[in-house]
């Protein structure tokens, strides 16, 4: 992919300041979230940049990147929880994965691959206290929880976690998180009255671990945090909360042309150019992961100079206003290091700054910065 033009650089000394950062914010065991190849950072160099800095943990949400991770990270637990009902799940106990299950065919499928091993599977019990997504309803979870305490005594399973997810943790003053803690106070005491004791009870995600100390328990759960960008820049931005960015997104000008006031501008001709300017062509679009949202909108930093995208992002290009002097090959930053935000990026594609890393492709090349070996 050398003759890619575009690519993604991430500072891994960022990624270890920013683990570090939330180490110092409590005293409970830290499960790094590397889920969505690491937020679209690169699911193995980011978890290397974080064990590194001595989390405990690694989480993932789909069973495929648990595996992936553990051919290349032995020795670190890593927490998955989705999976469907055809998964190899005897060759994920056998690797020593933490699983999760929520359902009751799940558990069920958890516990005939067990049934098969020699070891116990690695059991994260997930309760839902309000998503309303995932989990265990709390009727639900009274009556599997006799054959879970039974699994537990004949060595099939062993209870390392009890989790759920929070709902509003970054909206700190709506109560919300304070009702989930509570229902899961309820389903901790429900699972111990049958002789269940987990572990590890984990809730928080970012913005409980910022927010919300009591949330903390046995284990946090830092995601999009620990990559630099707030989970709500309303509350915090990433500055205020002493993150630094991981990612730089950047490209190069292959074309450039002189308009005329008038010019229509792309598909659709949706913006005209306003008075005569110069226009660049940008080799990244949408089926990159730049948002079309974005169209018009779009920020980018040229030469030190702030522009934008001006018409509709296509597929695999865009065009964007030049400052005077700008020429083909120049840099084009869409965001990260002396450019502009992913915050930025998100307010103009009308979304949230979790979309505008993890959207972007896993063709687009990856370069690694840092002291991290990656």
């Amino acid at each position: 992919m050398d003759s890619f033009v575009g690519r993604i650089t991430v500072d891994t000394d960022a990624l270890r300041h920013n683990a570090a950062t939330f180490r110092g914010m409590t005293q409970a065991k830290i499960c790094a979230v590397v889920k969505a190849n690491g937020y679209g950072h690169g699911l193995v160099p980011a978890s290397r940049a974080f064990v590194a800095a001595g989390v405990d943990y690694l989480g993932v949400a789909q069973l495929e990147e648990a595996r992936e991770l553990r051919q290349h990270i032995p020795g670190v637990p890593i927490l998955t929880w989705i999976f469907d009902p055809s998964a190899n799940l005897e060759e994920a106990v056998q690797s020593g994965l933490d699983i999760s299950v929520g359902a009751p065919w799940a558990l069920d499928r958890l516990l005939t691959a067990a049934q098969h091993c020699a070891s116990p599977a690695r059991l994260h019990i997930e309760v839902d206290t309000g998503m309303s997504r995932g989990g265990f309803a709390p009727e639900m979870l009274l009556e599997v929880a006799h054959r879970i305490a039974k699994a537990e005594r004949d060595g099939i399973v062993d209870v390392i976690g009890l989790w759920s997810h929070l709902a509003r943790a970054d909206e700190p003053d709506s109560g919300e998180t304070e009702r989930q803690l509570d229902r899961f106070e309820t389903a901790t005491r429900a699972l111990r009255d049958v002789g269940v004791h987990p572990r590890l009870r984990h809730l928080a995600n970012t913005a409980g671990t910022l927010w919300h100390p009591r949330t903390h328990l046995d284990m946090v759960r830092p995601g999009i945090g620990l990559y630099g960008i707030s989970p709500e820049p309303a509350v915090a931005t990433a500055q205020d909360l002493g993150l630094q960015p991981a990612m730089t997104l950047s490209s190069r000008i292959i074309a450039v042309r002189e308009v005329p006031a008038g010019t229509g501008i792309s598909y659709g001709h949706t913006e005209t150019a306003a008075d005569a300017l110069a226009l660049g062509t940008v080799p990244l679009g949408y089926a990159d992961g730049i948002p079309r949202a974005a169209s018009s909108r779009g920020p980018v930093m040229v030469n030190g100079h702030r522009s934008r995208i001006m018409g509709r992002v296509c597929m695999d290009q865009v065009v964007i206003a030049l400052p005077k002097g700008a020429t083909i090959g120049d840099e084009v930053v869409f965001f990260g290091s002396e450019g502009p935000t992913v915050d930025e990026w998100a307010d103009a594609a009308g979304t949230i700054g979790y979309e505008i890393t993890t959207r972007l492709g896993r063709h687009v090349p990856r370069h690694y910065r840092g002291t991290v070996g990656l």
